[in-house]
């Protein structure tokens, strides 16, 4: 490829296309031989227009485009370097938190225990107060029959008969 030579933008030469026209191969060759990689030089050579494109009163104070071209994309790959490290740290902290859970329930476990819980509140439902009282007792606060037949005011047969009741819905609402 022939060499470019610089050429400093005249007043009416100060346009981004004229920028672009003069210097985006010259920048894209000299991208490519930092980056080692052409689809990466391509991202840096449209991201240096982009910022180009965002302070266009700059153009017209241009001396070195060049210089200015390559000041502009060395900090963008400096931004990339340093956005890929803090990626990098967040995939190694996700792999490390990942590997501690290996026990979490996949997506389909959850869903099925999420329409479980809803077949279970929608069978407690069925049943009357005091024996979804005598459930909530039992089996989440973990109380004996004879405290929850103290709190109900009811004997320990009928807390006993709550939860055979609650029991033999689960097992329906489960056939179905």
């Amino acid at each position: 490829m022939p060499a470019v030579r610089p050429t400093p933008l005249h007043d009416a030469d100060t346009s981004i296309d004229a920028l672009y026209v003069q210097y985006s191969e010259w920048l894209f060759a000299w991208l490519r031989k930092k980056l080692a990689c052409a689809e990466e030089a391509a991202d840096v050579l449209h991201d240096t227009f982009m910022r180009v494109l965002a302070a266009p009163d700059r153009l017209g104070e241009l001396r070195e485009p060049r210089a200015y071209l390559t000041t502009t994309a060395k900090h963008l790959m400096i931004d990339r370097a340093r956005r890929r490290r803090v990626e990098c740290a967040c995939l190694d902290e996700l792999t490390l938190r990942s590997a501690q859970y290996e026990h979490a329930p996949s997506p389909e476990q959850r869903l099925a225990q999420a329409q479980s819980l809803q077949h279970t509140s929608a069978m407690l439902e069925t049943l009357s107060p005091s024996a979804r009282e005598a459930v909530r007792l039992r089996y989440i606060e973990g109380q004996s029959h004879a405290c929850i037949a103290e709190q109900l005011g009811k004997s320990t047969r009928m807390v006993r008969k709550y939860l055979v009741q609650a029991v033999e819905r689960c097992a329906t609402c489960a056939m179905r």
